[in-house]
């Protein structure tokens, strides 16, 4: 019996060995990447990587240098340091268009979110059918050129013969020049400027609102809440990233608005709708040194940066990120 034992001992364990063998087979660590594979991606991207450096990269290098130049079309360039940068920096009209862009953002930002989230809040609870109608309508007014746009509604706030006047003039309200005052004319600028934005806002809210789980709304109902609660306890926190991305992208598209100021009003009346895109323009078109704009430009991109970091420290965005 023991020699019997010590026999079969030696042969259960070699019978176990396959299949744990086969189990750590199984389990196995995946292949690494090789050499190869590296090569293939790399080549891949290769062209975007030539593309960026050809269009952003380097253009970005070249203006960094020309704006410590004094430079225009009619002479070489001559290296005046940061002149340029002093002269932006104390020209009191570069930060008076910084101001005006703020408060054309204040105009518009808000605004659109509120009112495509409204928007989108209706096209998803409402049938599919009428949901499609309602997103092709929104979407519109974004295929719209900004500059058919502008003239449009430079005709609609004309004094004597627009539209928004003659409204006006049947409940007894007096014509105003909407885009002849200054006290009024960013305000006139900032509605086309919503209308123009709203729709692809809208979109990408709807998309976001249909990822979230119906689950979420469905224990909600059971528990008797209504809709503002279910708003802001469910539908804002789950769109916080995407809310976020739209303050970020709202906010940069709004400051650098162009074409809206330089069709309707050329930036006036007394540059009260002289946006900072507009006054790199004017500078660039009427002024002989180039390096002026460039410089101005350069400070532009420094605010957008530094305010859009600000806005994602302090909404805390790496808490967002599920």
């Amino acid at each position: 019996m023991t020699g019997t034992q010590q026999v079969a001992t030696p042969a259960a364990e070699v019978a176990l060995m396959p299949a744990t063998r086969t189990g750590r087979r199984r389990t196995a660590a995946p292949v690494r990447p090789t050499r190869r594979d590296g090569r293939i991606a790399y080549l891949m991207i290769l062209p975007a990587v030539v593309m960026l450096g050809i269009f952003v990269i380097w253009p970005a290098i070249y203006a960094a240098f020309l704006s410590f130049q004094e430079w225009s079309f009619y002479k070489d360039p001559e290296f005046v340091g940061w002149r340029n940068y002093v002269n932006v920096l104390t020209d009191p009209l570069f930060w008076a268009s910084i101001g005006r862009g703020f408060a054309f953002v204040a105009m518009t930002v808000p605004v659109m979110l509120v009112l495509a989230f409204l928007f989108a809040s209706l096209v998803v609870a409402v049938s599919r059918r009428f949901a499609s109608l309602l997103k092709v309508s929104i979407y519109i007014p974004t295929i719209i050129s900004a500059v058919i746009a502008s003239i449009v509604f430079a005709l609609i706030y004309d004094y004597s013969g627009g539209l928004l006047n003659a409204l006006l003039a049947t409940f007894g309200v007096d014509p105003v020049a909407w885009i002849g005052d200054p006290s009024w004319a960013l305000l006139a600028i900032a509605v086309p400027a919503i209308w123009l934005g709203m729709g692809l806002t809208s979109l990408i809210m709807v998309a976001g609102m249909v990822d979230i789980p119906g689950e979420y709304y469905e224990a909600a109902a059971m528990e008797g809440a209504n809709w503002w609660q279910k708003t802001f306890y469910i539908t804002i926190p789950q769109l916080k990233n995407i809310l976020l991305y739209l303050l970020i992208t709202g906010f940069v598209a709004a400051i650098q608005q162009f074409e809206l100021p330089l069709v309707m009003t050329q930036g006036g009346p007394l540059d009260s709708t002289t946006l900072p895109n507009l006054f790199i323009f004017n500078h660039f078109r009427n002024d002989i040194n180039a390096g002026y704009s460039i410089a101005a430009a350069l400070l532009l991109f420094v605010v957008l940066g530094s305010v859009s970091a600000l806005v994602f420290k302090f909404v805390n965005s790496e808490r967002l990120v599920d």
